[in-house]
């Protein structure tokens, strides 16, 4: 079932870094933040908010449902620890409520499980309580139906986008590059990174010789004359390119390992994260390509053979056995910064080539 699905962060940050921090927010496409509106009065921001006040967005009723707001939603808190409180939030959320808050302090899974059941054909939104992008995503997959939003309260700007993959919302700008240079280059060690997950037609992964410039390697989910298709499988590159993790750091592809996580997009730049089953590390002949693509030059040497895929900027696969110079694939390239132990760092000077 597809439904728009909410992350509203609760800043904690001090009223002097608020303004700063909503702005990234908002950058990041957040919507809802959970905050009293009076915080906001002197701040430029289109976010709407969740609070227990007459003034926000979506009202958090502190008891019963009385006359409703013009143009608000509204909503209850309730505490879950047993099934009678399960029971509870439906029989008072059967009284108009828009949405109601969840939070569930030992066991999580079972009794949100109970509540989206319940909860799911009276279209009440369902919001609960995470404190790490790892409860978001928890949060976001239960009974496949999920959540309808997640409070997550948090300072750090990178958590926020590290919990939005989860939701499969976040973007990265894409761009056509133009093929420079084909050259084969001998044998070398490539990495097949295998995914807990079926990947779609023009999805793949940023994989690169740079941290700044990484090209779209589509998954196998095409097939061959002589191949099957293996939807889960992307064959990325050699060894030592980089592939951009969930958490906006560069792993080595040699680094990538069962349980790993790696970002999966689409020609358009929409990210999701998958789960790495296994990754094959073997010897194969090997071929160096070149891009350029907005004044940046950058490479990758990929595994030479049919079933290794770019992707066109029509959401097409092409085989690296056919791409000619002056072609064009999709690459994520941005001015050049250093990177430590994978992490940006944005005033050290680099030079990769």
């Amino acid at each position: 079932m597809n439904k728009t699905r909410e992350l509203i962060i609760s800043p904690k940050v001090s009223q002097t870094q608020l303004p700063k921090f909503l702005a990234q927010l908002e950058e990041e496409g957040i919507r809802m933040v959970y905050l009293d509106p009076k915080k906001l009065s002197k701040v430029k921001t289109k976010l709407q908010t969740v609070f227990p006040s007459s003034s926000s967005s979506y009202i958090v009723l502190e008891k019963e449902v009385g006359v409703k707001p013009k143009g608000k939603k509204i909503g209850r808190k309730f505490q879950v620890l047993s099934n009678s409180d399960i029971e509870k939030v439906l029989s008072i959320a059967k009284q108009g409520l828009d949405f109601v808050i969840v939070e569930v302090k030992d066991w999580k899974i079972i009794p949100l499980e109970n509540i989206i059941a319940k909860l799911h054909k009276i279209h009440t939104k369902i919001f609960a309580i995470a404190s790490t992008p790892e409860e978001v995503r928890k949060m976001f997959s239960i009974l496949e139906v999920g959540v309808d939003g997640v409070i997550f309260s948090t300072s750090s700007i990178t958590e926020v986008r590290e919990a939005m993959v989860y939701l499969g919302t976040r973007s990265f700008d894409m761009k056509p590059a133009k093929i420079i240079e084909i050259k084969e280059v001998g044998d070398g060690e490539r990495v097949c990174v295998d995914t807990a997950s079926i990947l779609h037609k023009g999805e793949g992964m940023l994989i690169g010789s740079r941290s700044n410039f990484l090209f779209l390697v589509h998954n196998e989910s095409v097939g061959s004359s002589f191949t099957s298709p293996r939807p889960f499988r992307v064959n990325a590159g050699a060894v030592h390119c980089y592939t951009l993790s969930p958490d906006g750091t560069t792993n080595y592809l040699s680094e990538v390992e069962t349980g790993s996580e790696v970002l999966i997009l689409n020609s358009k730049g929409k990210a999701r994260r998958a789960t790495v089953g296994r990754s094959k590390i073997e010897r194969r002949p090997m071929l160096m390509i070149k891009a350029s693509a907005g004044g940046e030059i950058g490479g990758i040497i990929a595994q030479d053979a049919e079933t290794i895929r770019f992707i066109r900027p029509n959401g097409q696969p092409v085989s690296v056995t056919h791409l000619k110079k002056g072609d064009t694939v999709m690459v994520h390239a941005k001015p050049a910064t250093g990177r430590h132990f994978g992490m940006e760092v944005s005033d050290e000077y680099i030079l990769e080539k």
